[in-house]
């Protein structure tokens, strides 16, 4: 089943729940900065695993202490749907363990 489009309006409720996310070229984006490469990458598995478990996948970006995360749903025609916003929570969540900001 294909996830529907968000409308513009949806998309910017949504944005106010999470800081620090944007929207760039149709994707949902953000960047964490960490205190080692180590750390960046532990926060990179961690996102990993995430993904596999709600089957949707954004493309991750390891730099020397940065991790950047750009997503959209490809079955709705690269469109931002719900399954990126759920994505985005659930980094959220994540991301204060490893340290990043």
């Amino acid at each position: 089943m294909t996830a529907a489009p968000l409308s513009h309006q949806e998309i910017e409720d949504r944005l106010a729940e999470l800081p620090g996310w944007s929207v760039r070229d149709g994707r949902l984006t953000r960047t964490y900065r960490l205190g080692s490469h180590v750390a960046a990458a532990a926060l990179v598995v961690h996102i990993a695993a995430v993904q596999d478990e709600l089957d949707h996948h954004s493309d991750l970006t390891l730099g020397h202490t940065s991790v950047s995360l750009a997503v959209h749903t490809h079955s709705a025609g690269g469109a931002l749907t719900a399954k990126d916003f759920q994505l985005a929570r659930r980094v959220e969540d994540i991301a204060p363990g490893h340290g990043a900001h």
